[in-house]
């Protein structure tokens, strides 16, 4: 495997390192949040705004990853049935729809994140949180989705194997001999 696409997969794997440490670090706030109300009967102030925002970034974040993984909801019953040749034609066009979709997603992000930035935009909380952190995480998650969609893409056209969906395969020990 060339090594810029070692790169995207290993940049995509930290996604979803960093992705999963953002689920953790809610749950922990949550724990913290609930510990604060329910025993010591106090209100919070930061953390449920703290919560939402770590979800929504790990979700974005993980987006990489999870197509690394071939984790994306995915409905594979006509590429099953097809030869190899059209299976891999089939990969390579939803391949890229999918860049087209989430180039346009990035298109938006950045441009919601750069208004957020310009305009100093706060959250409408006591907090006053800036937004432009928060919605950073659209355009680089969608951005680094991109990258790893086209590397599945380059991995598709220039005949890396491919899995029974018709994806490629990153690591080869996973197929299947009859494939």
């Amino acid at each position: 495997m060339p090594l810029i696409l070692r790169v995207i997969n290993a940049i995509s794997t930290l996604c979803g390192v960093i992705a999963s440490l953002m689920i953790f670090a809610s749950v922990l706030i949550t724990c913290q949040m609930i510990f604060i109300r329910s025993v010591l009967n106090q209100s919070t102030v930061w953390q449920t705004e703290v919560v939402i925002y770590l979800m929504i970034a790990a979700t974005l974040i993980g987006l990489p990853y999870v197509q690394k993984l071939r984790g994306h909801v995915g409905v594979d019953l006509l590429p099953t049935l097809l030869p190899q040749r059209m299976r891999r034609g089939l990969a390579a066009i939803t391949l890229l729809v999918t860049a087209g979709m989430v180039a346009v997603m990035f298109w938006h992000g950045w441009d919601m994140w750069h208004l957020a930035w310009a305009r100093n935009w706060k959250s409408e909380t006591v907090m006053s949180f800036p937004l432009w952190v928060p919605y950073l995480a659209v355009p680089l998650g969608f951005g680094l989705f991109l990258l790893q969609v086209l590397g599945d893409l380059w991995m598709t056209l220039t005949g890396q194997t491919l899995d029974a969906a018709g994806m490629p395969v990153v690591d080869t020990s996973l197929v299947s001999k009859d494939i």
